[in-house]
């Protein structure tokens, strides 16, 4: 009896229970075509580094001079501008020492900076700013130049209009430049969005 329960139990092996199969999964390599993507957003993101502030900062000096006639009103009634005025003399008179500089200038930022891709967004992006904001200043020169009041009323409201655009010029430049120097994204009113539809 005890030969033939020996015998069952080498015979019938009690069965093991097996897990089933699970297919091991793969985790995607990065290809180069991703790499290389990832590398182009970050290229072209918002953030700065020292070069780019300073260029960028710079920038916003351009429509501030092409426009600093108009804060002759200002200047003349307020002294404090002066302080700030005076060390920018001979920026200004070197800027309009040639009378085609303005048009230089606004290739030269279009063509060289904004449409160059070698740039950063951040470059492009805040130069584009300050050529639309130049490029508004077409308004205010045809009313003088169509209207040009000599007195009265009339040269009441241009002396505040000029006062006006001297004023919207110089915050933009300080908010401008301070921004960019401190690595923020200014965005200008009237002017940000302008500038967005042109950069790629």
């Amino acid at each position: 009896m005890a030969v033939n329960l020996m015998a069952f139990r080498l015979s019938a092996p009690l069965p093991i229970p097996i897990p089933p199969y699970t297919k091991p999964r793969l985790h995607p390599l990065r290809t180069p075509t991703q790499r290389s993507t990832f590398i182009t957003q970050s290229k072209g993101s918002d953030t700065a580094d020292a070069p780019d502030r300073i260029i960028s900062a710079v920038a916003y000096f351009y429509p501030f001079f092409d426009g600093i006639q108009y804060g002759r009103y200002l200047i003349t009634q307020f002294p404090q501008f002066q302080v700030f005025i005076q060390p920018l003399i001979p920026s200004i008179r070197a800027f309009e020492s040639f009378p085609f500089n303005g048009l230089l200038v606004f290739v030269t930022l279009y063509f060289v900076v904004v449409r160059n891709p070698n740039f950063s967004r951040y470059v492009r992006f805040n130069t584009m700013q300050a050529i639309v904001l130049d490029v508004l200043l077409i308004f205010p020169d045809l009313l003088e130049r169509t209207f040009n009041p000599k007195e009265g009323v009339g040269l009441d409201l241009m002396m505040s209009l000029d006062s006006t655009v001297f004023l919207f010029l110089l915050v933009s430049l300080v908010y401008g430049s301070s921004s960019c120097l401190l690595g923020q994204l200014p965005r200008l009113p009237l002017v940000a969005e302008a500038a967005d539809r042109q950069i790629l």
